[in-house]
């Protein structure tokens, strides 16, 4: 798992990233997810045309990790805010990362946290958002780790018209 590649994702890269976002989504909520709602939003959440219009917005950013024969493993994205929390206008939100089971564990979550946050500090942020599921302890133990701090805020995230509860966590930059 040392030979992984981690690239900049372009916009060629939008069905990798579908099929990597799917995959990744579904390993990470089907055990407390409804499947029908969950099914709905990976098509609407995590498809080619998502990507693509993602992936051609300036304003956002991905990285991609794959293997050394190209097959993705993982992912970051990075995006204006869009939060249920007051924002200031050096404030940068990581909205998804993610890897597939067989890749967790091995340092390349702090990987594409760290090229995140290296993006982020070139855009003169001032602070990264990202929300957490309420029920997820281990990303939030990865995040506190690496610095981030509850807001105190949560995050309404519906998977169709089921409610889940985020918080939001944020890390100053400056």
């Amino acid at each position: 798992m040392s030979d992984l590649i981690l690239r900049r994702a372009e916009p060629a890269d939008a069905a990798r990233l579908a099929v990597l976002g799917a995959a990744t989504f579904l390993t990470s909520f089907a055990h407390d997810h409804p499947g029908d709602a969950l099914v709905a939003h990976v098509e609407a959440y995590h498809s080619r045309a998502w990507y693509e219009a993602a992936l051609a917005d300036p304003d956002c950013a991905a990285w991609i990790l794959e293997t050394p024969l190209g097959a993705p493993v993982g992912y970051a994205m990075l995006t204006p805010p869009a939060l249920d929390c007051p924002t200031g206008p050096g404030d940068i939100e990581l909205k998804r990362i993610y890897l597939l089971p067989g890749w967790q564990s091995g340092g390349w979550g702090l990987k594409l946290l760290q090229a995140i946050e290296a993006e982020a500090r070139a855009r003169g942020a001032a602070r990264l958002y990202l929300c957490v599921y309420s029920l997820n302890a281990g990303a939030q133990r990865f995040y506190a780790r690496h610095g981030f701090v509850d807001t105190g805020h949560i995050q309404d995230f519906r998977v169709g018209d089921v409610p889940f509860q985020d918080f939001i966590w944020a890390k100053p930059l400056a």
